[in-house]
């Protein structure tokens, strides 16, 4: 039987931020650190599942945990999404490219046909 191969990290960030909950808890947490209670209060969920989502984005490198006493604090982590966006740029100017050149055809259209 063939192994699989290991995620890579982009992997790991794409499979995280494919779940809405995931996102949702994102959202949230660029308000600033928060406890896994107060995360949980905010959604309807069990802290269990909470922790569960919470794990998922600390394994793809999205949030950091801190101790504060007896708590657990959960805060983004901006490098992931960095790179993200970085291996998005190439799409994005494919897509102005495209963008500015519909632009343009449509232009001369308007300027052949007034």
């Amino acid at each position: 039987m063939p192994q699989r191969p290991k995620s890579s990290p982009a992997d790991r960030v794409f499979s995280a931020l494919a779940n809405p909950t995931r996102r949702d808890v994102l959202d949230l947490l660029l308000e600033g650190p928060r406890p896994v209670q107060d995360i949980a209060d905010r959604f309807d969920m069990t802290r269990p599942s909470v922790s569960e989502h919470l794990k998922v984005l600390r394994e793809a490198g999205l949030v950091s945990e801190t101790r504060q006493g007896r708590q657990r604090l959960y805060a983004v982590e901006p490098g992931p999404l960095r790179d993200l966006q970085e291996w998005l740029l190439p799409y994005e100017r494919f897509w102005r490219d495209k963008i500015r050149a519909l632009g343009e055809l449509l232009d001369a259209d308007r300027d052949a046909h007034p």
